[in-house]
């Protein structure tokens, strides 16, 4: 007989899941943290291999290190050498050039006839003026000879009544004798009585009237004169202007721009020449224009020729900016140097303070772009930069103040920032 055995299907899988003994579970456990720290240096490796930040090639930047060093308060600029003074020379009047007498660059001495012009126009004007001048004076004459025979008549006539007067008087006051005597009726006094009191109102009158007249004469006299000044005023600016025809220069100095020629057509307030002073000079220089709080009139200064060195001082300061900068002149305090020649460029020093111990960093091109808020800072490994804030103080001399966010010896890109200033991290390629 055969006898079949049955597997309990419930023991089978009991046997199944049976745990692992321990020794297995511990080398699992250690092949699978090997595993993870392999897999994160593989990450690592791959993250270090791939760029960081904007690339940006090593040699298109200029690297300075923030060093410790004494910062010198010194404005080196160019500057330009001027005459000291210059008067421009315009036209005054139309005309027509007829003389030139002096050259481009001559030398000239103050009241010097340089052209002559000639207008017909001018010419036909001080004409018609001057015989209006002379009609003028003509009918003047004739008013003052007319006002003086008034006065003369009236002089006659007062001298008239006057002595009608004093007749009538005497009669009247022989008559009153008489009268009382009894040779006079009182008919002949009254008589003489009116011919006295009539002779006293001739004489007032004519005095009335003569006031009267004379003071209008007088009037129309004084108003004629007026005219007549009037005249001679228009007149004499009329020849001035005709003199001015004839011009002559203002200053004594360098002709310069002086370009006139014979036949040429000159408008009144075109330019026509300069005259600049000789021998002696000024500079002229454009700063930036964070220096403008700082320069100020009477500020000095210092220009080296050759051994020698020249003061300087601030005279003039132009705080119009244009482009970023304004212009400042600087006067010699004593006789400038031989050898100058207008035009010239030439390098000044202003001294904006004294010497004191600072952070340094070489001022370029990047304090344009960012306002000297912020920089990017190269790291420790030398192949990345990343931007970071920066408190910048003076700049002179070619010299930034650093004030914080630098460390003596770190490294940072100083050039311009217009290529990359939008990013936040440079990866510098050799």
């Amino acid at each position: 007989m055969t006898v079949f055995a049955q597997v309990s299907p419930l023991h089978n899988g009991a046997a199944m899941d049976r745990p692992a003994p321990a020794p297995h579970r511990g080398r699992r456990r250690a092949l699978l943290a090997l595993s993870l720290v392999g897999a994160a240096l593989l990450a690592w490796l791959a993250w270090d291999r791939l760029p960081h930040g904007l690339p940006v090639a090593r040699a298109d930047l200029d690297i300075a290190a923030a060093e410790q060093g004494l910062f010198h308060d010194v404005l080196i600029s160019r500057a330009t050498v001027q005459p000291l003074r210059s008067v421009l020379l315009d036209a005054a009047e139309d005309g027509r050039v007829e003389q030139v007498l002096v050259k481009e660059g001559a030398e000239v001495s103050a009241g010097q006839l340089l052209y002559v012009l000639s207008s017909a126009q001018h010419a036909q004007e001080l004409m018609a003026r001057s015989s209006e001048a002379a009609q003028q004076l003509a009918n003047l004459s004739t008013f003052r000879a007319a006002y003086m025979a008034a006065q003369a008549a009236q002089r006659r006539e007062l001298t008239q009544a006057g002595f009608e007067l004093d007749r009538a008087r005497r009669d009247h006051r022989r008559n009153e004798a008489l009268a009382d005597q009894g040779f006079v009726s009182p008919a002949s006094l009254d008589e003489s009585r009116d011919k006295l009191a009539q002779a006293q109102q001739l004489l007032d009158q004519l005095r009335s009237d003569g006031r009267e007249e004379l003071a209008t004469r007088e009037q129309s006299v004084r108003a004629m004169e007026r005219a007549v000044v009037d005249i001679d005023r228009r007149l004499a600016a009329l020849r001035a202007a005709s003199d001015g025809l004839a011009v002559r220069a203002p200053v004594s100095g360098r002709l310069t721009g002086f370009s006139l020629q014979l036949g040429e057509s000159v408008h009144a307030g075109s330019h026509v020449a300069r005259i600049d002073s000789t021998g002696r000079f000024k500079l002229v220089t454009l700063l930036d224009e964070y220096y403008l709080p700082r320069i100020s009139v009477g500020l000095q200064g210092v220009l080296e020729v050759g051994d020698a060195a020249q003061h300087l001082q601030v005279s003039r300061i132009d705080p119009q900016v244009k482009d970023g900068r304004f212009s400042v002149e600087l006067e010699f305090e004593a006789d400038p140097p031989a050898g100058l020649q207008v035009g010239q460029g030439i390098d000044a020093r202003l001294t904006l303070g004294r010497p004191q111990a600072a952070l340094l960093l070489k001022d370029a091109g990047f304090t344009a772009d960012t306002g000297g808020a912020w920089a990017f800072v190269i790291d420790a490994d030398g192949r990345h930069a990343a931007r970071r804030e920066l408190r910048l103080g003076r700049r002179a001399a070619g010299q930034l103040e650093v004030l914080g966010g630098l460390q003596p010896g770190e490294r940072v890109i100083v050039s311009s920032y217009r290529a990359f200033a939008g990013a936040s991290s440079l990866q510098l390629k050799d």
